[in-house]
């Protein structure tokens, strides 16, 4: 005769359960999985699918009620994880809207906003095309699939387990938010300091003639050499995106293995 105890069910609910919870954070807080013209159930759907695959490759999870107060606090470490892991992709995508943001004002389109599908927002036209390249190469380099291995392979490194996501890796997870601000900064450089030279040139212009009209004038142009500027620019934006992408992910392993 077969008997099953409490403490096998609680096993066995809690070797899908936690990996789920973590997978389903992750989902949450990373791009293209976490946008919100991706129906919730079908989030709910694919996280499962995920965990549904995942868990005969984990490590065995400890033998912890899952309803007692340690698995809740499993849980919550898991959803903190799941989040921190995402948070650190997403951050990369947020580098091209701060790019896009000080393209488009030297351009002279800072007003030129429309809303983000993904995220909800209202961002400018510049940030909404580079945003739109960049979903299409992290799709075309197989980020999603990375991301799926990624946390995959974060069992791994850190284990389902009573300890969670150290201090030290708090403080490294905060640190990287200021990689999207120097991102940022190196996708947007090329094309600022050339509308820089274009705005020097033009106030030299507005000196030597004074009655030309700089405004315009002035404003038609720069908004056609700003567009001609993120002709040229967009394959060197395109290579910094790479780079910061693939950073992010050796940044996320870093993260969890730091004791």
């Amino acid at each position: 005769m077969l008997v099953i105890s409490t403490e096998q069910i609680g096993l066995w609910v809690g070797g899908f359960f936690w990996p789920f919870i973590r997978i389903s954070a992750m989902m949450v807080a990373a791009p293209i999985f976490g946008a919100r013209i991706l129906p919730l159930h079908v989030r709910i759907l694919m996280a499962f699918a995920f965990s549904l695959v995942a868990v005969p490759l984990l490590p065995p999870v400890p033998a912890i009620d899952p309803i007692s107060f340690d698995g809740l606090m499993i849980v919550l470490q898991q959803v903190v994880i799941g989040l921190a892991m995402g948070f650190i992709v997403q951050m990369v995508f947020q580098a091209l809207v701060v790019a896009g943001e000080s393209i488009a004002n030297g351009m002279g389109l800072g007003f030129a906003r429309m809303v983000d599908p993904a995220n909800g927002v209202q961002v400018p036209v510049v940030s909404q095309f580079l945003i739109v390249m960049a979903t299409l190469l992290f799709v075309i380099l197989n980020g999603h699939l990375m991301m799926i291995q990624l946390v995959v392979e974060s069992f791994r490194i850190l284990p389902i387990s009573e300890q969670g996501l150290s201090a030290h890796g708090a403080l490294y997870l905060a640190n990287w938010g200021s990689q999207m601000f120097m991102g940022g900064l190196l996708v947007a450089l090329p094309a600022v300091a050339a509308m820089l030279v274009v705005n020097i040139a033009m106030g030299v212009v507005t000196r030597a003639a004074p009655q030309l009209n700089i405004f315009a004038v002035g404003f038609p142009l720069m908004i056609l050499l700003g567009f001609i500027f993120l002709l040229f620019t967009t394959p060197s934006i395109l290579n910094n995106f790479t780079h910061l992408l693939m950073d992010s992910f050796a940044s996320t392993r870093e993260m969890l293995a730091v004791p």
